[in-house]
This record gives structure tokens, sequence and C-alpha cells, in this order.
């Protein structure tokens, strides 16, 4: 059963940012290369299954009865990517390369020569934009674990989704939280099973066998340090709850069977996605120093408003301010007058800090892509 949501197109003026950029509260055509990939934006749809406990989309035509409870929704994703795309274009780039990172880079490429596995974490509400575009290149035919942390952090809709979609391409994901310690077992067992041919090789050598060696590694802040601190079972790594804190490569001793390398977090020096790199802004796994929170805020509130399980009754139930969701930055402008004496960048602060503690429900801002 599919309807369309009306109210979801953003209208056609723009606002003026400062220094001339403008962030445009409308959906426009994607470019050819991307409008051949993704359904038209012009009648952009949400295929409705069903649709529980979500309200209204803010438009009061659109009444959604009974008859949808019990079911689950299915939303076209491409549609937030293409709007994510022009929403973005006119902002300032979104970048950020500390000077540690390239000599991180350097090391663990070196390090990387002497893994039995190596343990990719990638940010399970945004598992596409934490993939680092040069780690298979860097890999090569190395066995490879694939780590969704923050699973507490997605609903079992999403969590599923990215279950089945990366049993289809076979390859081996643990989801897994890093504060909690779920995952943390089966990533042990499964780092030991699959490294497990290396001591039988080192027998028929008639070498000694060795603990297995693992590396451990990721974007910035998407729980690495946490999640070797919880095999450990002790706080051997510096953890914290921002990107940057882990500084150093560091080997540390699981059991007599397994070794650890934690690694600081690796991003592109130049990161030309910039709707990832926004995704990346909202989740906090990026430098803030690196975006405008403003900005980030006004895509944010337009995109939870295009989310059935979100939606503007949503927004404005938690902030008692009227709103369609076509602009964000209006948005963020009436809550910095109403609770930050116009303070902007503080109310942007706290929509952000909301979706990253899950006051908007836990969601993730991707799907698997068709």
């Amino acid at each position: 059963m599919a309807t369309q949501l009306p109210g979801m197109l953003l209208n056609s003026s723009g606002l003026t940012l400062a220094g001339g950029r403008s962030l445009n509260c409308r959906n426009s055509q994607p470019p050819a290369a991307i409008s051949s990939a993704l359904p038209s934006l012009s009648s952009s749809t949400i295929q409705v299954v069903g649709w529980k406990g979500a309200g209204e989309s803010g438009n009061g035509n659109l009444k959604l009865g009974n008859a949808f409870e019990g079911f689950q929704e299915e939303y076209d994703w491409n549609d937030v990517e293409a709007d994510l795309y022009h929403w973005t274009k006119t902002l300032r780039p979104v970048q950020w390369y500390p000077g540690h990172i390239a000599k991180t880079e350097k090391e663990l490429k070196e390090q990387l020569k002497l893994m039995d596995v190596v343990i990719e974490v990638r940010d399970a509400r945004i598992p596409i934009s934490t993939s680092h575009p040069q780690m298979d290149s860097w890999l090569g035919n190395r066995k490879r674990i694939l780590v969704l942390n923050r699973e507490d952090m997605i609903s079992t809709a999403d969590r599923n989704a990215w279950a089945t979609y990366y049993a289809k391409q076979r390859i081996r994901v643990v989801f897994s939280n890093g504060q909690l310690g779920m995952g943390t077992l089966k990533l042990g067992r499964l780092a030991k099973a699959l490294a497990g041919t290396v001591n039988i090789k080192r027998r028929e050598k008639g070498l000694l066998p060795r603990p297995v060696r693992a590396g451990v590694v990721g974007y910035p802040n998407v729980g690495k340090s946490s999640l070797v601190n919880r095999l450990l079972k002790r706080r051997m790594c510096p953890a914290a709850p921002r990107p940057g804190v882990t500084r150093e490569l560091k080997w540390v001793r699981f059991g007599k069977d397994l070794e650890l390398l934690d690694s600081p977090g690796i991003i592109p020096m130049r990161i030309s996605d910039q709707a990832a790199a926004i995704k990346l802004a909202i989740c906090d796994d990026i430098g803030e120093r690196s975006y405008n929170a403003t900005d980030v805020a006004a895509i944010l509130v337009q995109m939870l408003s295009k989310l059935p399980t979100v939606g503007n009754k949503a927004l404005r139930d938690r902030y008692k301010i009227e709103t369609d969701g076509r602009c964000g930055r209006i948005f963020v402008q009436k809550l910095a007058a109403q609770l930050f004496n116009s303070d902007n960048n503080q109310a942007a602060f706290r929509i952000l800090q909301d979706f990253r503690k899950g006051k908007f429900g836990w969601i993730a801002l991707e799907r698997p892509p068709r």
C-alpha cells in the first residue's frame, strides 16, 4: 500500500547566509548524472507500507488511520540523498584533517602489513559515510570484519536492512555497542576464528604459535577505543565522546591468543562528498571546528521533517515551535529567539545534541543503496 505524503516539497525561496552564501530551502533537480539514478524530485513520494505512531507529516490533508498500524514504513532514501546534495551545494565545504592524522595514516599502512585480520569500525547510523574510500586498497586481500558500532542508536528496521545488505555481499558484520559491551564477545571469537589458519601454517613450518594480530581501524569517534576497552574488560585506551582523542597507535594484549592495535581515527584529506560530510557532522564523527553548527542543524531539521518516523509533529512537540520543515534555518532562528536570547549557535547545538541523545528516537541517517 503506497501513499504520497504532500507538503514535503520545499518552497522556491532561498535564505541568504553570511558571506553571500545561501541555504536553499527547496528541492531542486539533481544534475543529469544523478538524475538518471534517482527518482524525479518533482513527485517525491514516501512509500508507506505501514506507519505506526508517527503522527501527521505537517499537512492537514493527510490522515493516517488505524489501518496503517502494525506495519513498517518503506521510504525512498534516494530522495533524501538528492535533497542533501542540493542543500549542501552552496555551503562552505566541511573539511577536517588535523596534523596527527597524516602521521597516523602513514604508520597505519605500515602496521597493516603485520595484521592477520582487520576490524573496521563504522557508525551504524551512517555506515556508508564512515567508510574510508581508500580502505579497500590498503587492505587488499587481508581478512576483514566490519563492525557497525552504536547499534543501540538505530531502529530494528535499520539494523535488519543493513544486516541483509551485507549478508548479500558476503561481508562479515558484527553489530556492537562499545559503551555497554554488546557484540564484543562475538567479535573476539570471530577475529580468532578468521585468523586461526595463521598458527596452522606456523606449525607446518616448525614455528611456535603466536597471538593473532588484529588492527582496529575507522573514522574518528566511531567507538574504536571503547570497543577495545570492552574487549579487554579494562580501560587500556583513552576514550571520550569526541573526535581526535586517540592520537597514537597502541598494541594491547587480549588474553593469550589475540593482540589488538588501537589506532587514531583516519579520514580522507579532502572529503569530496559533502552530503557525507554533513552526516559526519550531525553524528559528531568530525571535529566541531570543521563546520558551521547552524548550517548543519538546519539541514538536520529538514532531514528529520522528511523521515516518516520523526516528521514535523515530533519537532513541534519537542520545541513547541510551529514548523512545516521547509527551511531548517528559520526553525533554528525561532528556537534561538525562544530559548537562547537569539543565539543561533546555541540553538543549533541543542538540536544536534537532542538528535545524538535519541530525543527524536533512535534512527539511522542512511539506508543501504539499492
